[in-house]
């Protein structure tokens, strides 16, 4: 007896060579990119809105930078539809209920459906092991793990009453990876990813996947970059070159598509350094 899932129109157009690769999925739909005007989520909320997406920008306190990325949008893609600036800390609820009005209130709501939420915003947590309190842990855990799982949770469940969507969380190669000194970021980083997981079983229609940047010349990672920290792995070959913000973003854009295949799993996106490293 055939599976009453099969598509035998779709399976004799594939026999024809008939693929269907839709474009500009996001268009007309709305995103949350939480950190959307940072190094990272900057990339990324352009890349949405030159598709069409209608961009709700988060940031924590720089309204300057925030205003410069919304114009650049406006005056570059004038097509595009005007992001939407939301300001303060995600770790606090009641930002988390501006975001989520947003896009729950008003005609905008009906006219772009919500389709899909990243999270960028966490704190780099450059604690020296010897220099450990519970204090900096803390901070670091609220930051890196609370506040973000926190989000996802909301949007997901938002998402999925209106028939489901994506959510990517930003993580880092630390966080799949031991680095020397790290433990500070990487350890709340790690619990992000697990926690991402376990999100990724709780809605039928909503995905939870993780984008895990490796050494990027924009987000937390440049200052290491600058420094030259991360020089011996280029010039031993483990990598082509260093990450950008563009990489980043392109991650991000494919596991919000909307009828993305995947679900529970996490992108290393770090040109193969957690892979090759010696």
């Amino acid at each position: 007896m055939p599976s009453k899932y099969w598509d035998e129109a779709r399976a004799l157009a594939e026999q024809r060579f008939r693929f269907d690769f839709p474009e500009r999925t996001l268009s007309g739909k709305t995103v949350i990119v939480a950190g959307g005007s940072g190094g990272l989520g900057a990339a990324t909320s352009i890349l949405l809105a030159r598709e069409g997406a209608r961009v709700i920008v988060g940031y924590r306190s720089n309204e300057a930078r925030a205003r410069e990325l919304r114009h650049l949008i406006e005056v570059e893609y004038p097509d595009a539809i005007a992001p939407l600036l939301i300001e303060g800390d995600l770790a606090e609820p009641t930002v988390r209920t501006r975001y989520f009005d947003a896009v729950t209130v008003g005609a905008e709501s009906k006219s772009t459906p919500f389709a899909g939420a990243v999270v960028f915003p966490g704190d780099p947590a450059r604690v020296p092991l010897a220099e450990l309190d519970r204090e900096s842990m803390a901070a670091s855990l609220e930051r890196n793990f609370i506040a973000p799982l926190l989000f996802a949770r909301d949007a997901g469940e938002i998402l999925e009453k209106g028939g489901g969507g994506g959510i990517v969380l930003v993580a880092s190669m630390q966080a799949v990876t031991p680095f020397p000194g790290s433990v500070n970021y990487a350890a709340p980083k790690a619990a992000l990813v697990h926690g991402s997981r376990i999100l990724a079983q709780e809605w039928k229609n909503t995905r939870v996947n993780v984008v895990a940047p490796g050494a990027t010349t924009a987000g937390m990672a440049a200052s290491s970059v600058q420094s030259g920290k991360y020089d011996r792995y280029v010039d031993g070959g483990t990598i082509p070159r260093f990450g950008r913000a563009e990489d980043v973003a392109r991650a991000v854009r494919f596991l919000l598509e909307p009828d993305n295949y995947i679900n529970g799993q996490t992108l290393v996106v770090d040109g193969g350094l957690t892979a090759r490293r010696g």
